[in-house]
């Protein structure tokens, strides 16, 4: 597989880019260069290897759920800019 010069076109367009000749040439050189050398990925064995999103195994660090008693409504409200029966008001955006 090879990236041509209306490929590039292509995208290009649809990146609402204006590219010169020059540039088309050489990102589309440059695009093939990187398909041939992610070609050689295709080389490796990979039987036995498992699937993986990362290199690193990584586990959540977070913290157990604890049920606690929430901030009075008056506290909340303190910094509010504006505060109508006990909610924040905010500017209407839809009319």
């Amino acid at each position: 597989m090879s990236i041509t010069i209306k490929d590039v076109e292509h995208v290009a367009n649809l990146a609402r880019l204006e590219l010169s000749d020059a540039e088309k040439e050489q990102f589309s050189g440059q695009l093939n260069a990187i398909l041939k050398y992610a070609e050689k990925l295709n080389g490796l064995n990979t039987d036995g290897v498992e699937p993986t999103t990362h290199v690193l195994p990584l586990a959540n660090v977070m913290r157990e759920d604890t049920v606690k008693a929430s901030w009075p409504i008056e506290k909340v409200l303190l910094n509010a800019p504006e505060e109508e029966n006990g909610q924040f008001k905010v500017p209407a955006v839809l009319e």
